[in-house]
């Protein structure tokens, strides 16, 4: 879910960082619309260069015109509906009912290949991707919850680190020299425990560099097609590391087109993760979607995977729209859901909040590892000025960050008390929510891991 909206230190030229991401932070700001512009159209071109044609969906269900309104991200040309319901679903577009063709299987190729332009099933177990022969894929879903309700088949959403782009001054990387903060904990923390981040990869030459990454395995990030979110997944393994240091983190290279993935895409991916049997996933990403349903590709990774998998916990970013959401899958009742605190341990004003949001984390100007190079600021208020980053370090906020300060806790959690990760959750959401922190909720600090 979703990085980078909430305050930094200081700008990338080392002023302020603008705003005190407070009573002033205004989502319809001008500032704040131009961000959100700018992040929607990298994110449509990104996945143009690899051949997907992302659509912009309104508040209303229908297609936008503009990316700084934009309500959802689907692919065009297909929607998604349960293995069931196919028949159903083809008969009331006309479809004719030939089979969907089988997934391949073919890893590397999936990887290089979102959406795959074709009817597939077997991508993710009960789940079926619709190829709509030229028709218009909102109109065909409006048609599909006439006739079959609402929810039967869904657009192919698109999940991204960066959703909407409801921004506070910085919303990009900032220098810093570090060390990581928060501090590494007992080196003992997360001892036997297996935590994989679904992100956009590893920087190899970067957990090289910096301590707090040693073991980290992973896919290697591919920076040209990750764009600014270079760093992203390797920054997410570092908190993780920080809170337990002993764990084995591993990095999946998911999140590779800007940022981004297709539900379709992502809920198999998931799936091949599970065949590691880790004991958290931690995912920094996911989705508004058409009229707040949950992504069926999702649910069906619950339905026919996750809920399978004795003692696994998936741990989820709560967003960064500044909103009640939804946001999926943060919102599903079988995810552990993330908000972002400043470091005072207030409410980050970026976060998405509600009564779904099982935890409070800090998510703002933390310090963790990040690539060594130049970086170009594209959103307000400092487009077009670059920063250096040459000490292997930056700050950087949003609920993306908290998200793996928590996956990091369970972990240490887990090993310190002998329970399942998905035990050692509840253990954690429980003691947090015994010391609740009034007007914010259930906050969870390190420390708390391995306490009594």
């Amino acid at each position: 879910m979703s990085q980078a909206h909430g305050r930094s230190p200081q700008g990338p030229a080392g002023g302020d960082g603008g705003g005190d991401g407070g009573d002033g932070w205004d989502p319809d700001s001008r500032e704040a619309r131009l961000t959100r512009a700018t992040q929607v159209r990298e994110l449509v071109d990104a996945f143009a260069a690899v051949g997907v044609d992302v659509g912009v969906g309104g508040e209303d269900g229908d297609a936008g015109d503009r990316f700084d309104e934009m309500a959802f991200l689907y692919a065009r040309g297909a929607v998604l509906t349960r293995d069931a319901d196919v028949a159903r679903v083809r008969r009331a577009l006309g479809l004719d009912e030939r089979p969907p063709a089988k997934d391949d299987g073919d890893e590397r190729a999936r990887r290089r290949r979102p959406g795959r332009g074709r009817e597939r099933a077997g991508s993710s177990a009960g789940l079926t991707r619709i190829e709509l022969d030229g028709r218009d894929t909102l109109e065909a879903v409006a048609e599909l919850d006439r006739v079959l309700g609402p929810g039967v088949a869904t657009p192919d959403h698109v999940l991204h680190v960066c959703p909407k782009g409801y921004a506070c001054p910085a919303t990009e990387p900032v220098p810093s020299d570090g060390p990581a903060d928060p501090a590494p904990r007992d080196p003992a923390l997360g001892t036997g425990v297996r935590v994989v981040v679904v992100d956009t990869g590893l920087v190899g030459e970067l957990a090289q560099k910096v301590d707090v990454l040693a073991g980290v395995t992973g896919d290697e990030e591919d920076a040209s097609a990750v764009g600014r979110y270079r760093g992203h997944g390797s920054f997410i393994a570092g908190i993780v590391k920080a809170m337990a240091p002993a764990a084995e983190v591993d990095v999946e290279a998911m999140l590779w087109v800007g940022g981004g993935i297709l539900e379709s895409d992502l809920a198999p991916a998931l799936g091949r993760a599970l065949e590691s049997v880790p004991d958290v996933i931690s995912l920094s990403a996911g989705a508004t979607t058409r009229h707040g349903h949950p992504l069926l590709a999702l649910e069906a990774f619950w339905e026919h995977g996750l809920r399978h998998v004795k003692g696994t916990v998936l741990v989820c970013a709560a967003g960064n729209n500044g909103d009640r959401g939804p946001f999926w899958p943060a919102t599903s009742p079988w995810s552990v859901a993330v908000g972002a605190l400043e470091p005072d341990g207030s409410r980050a004003p970026y976060s998405n909040h509600g009564s779904w949001v099982d935890v409070w984390a800090r998510g703002s100007d933390l310090v963790a590892p990040y690539p060594v190079g130049a970086y170009t600021y594209a959103w307000p208020p400092h487009v077009g000025e670059t920063a250096s980053f040459g000490s292997g370090w930056a700050s950087w906020s949003g609920t993306s960050f908290a998200t793996p300060l928590v996956a990091g806790l369970v972990a240490a959690r887990a090993s310190w008390s002998g329970e399942s990760a998905r035990v050692a959750a509840r253990s954690l959401v429980r003691a947090a929510r015994a010391h609740a922190t009034p007007y914010v909720g259930a906050v969870l600090e390190p420390g708390m891991a391995d306490a009594p």
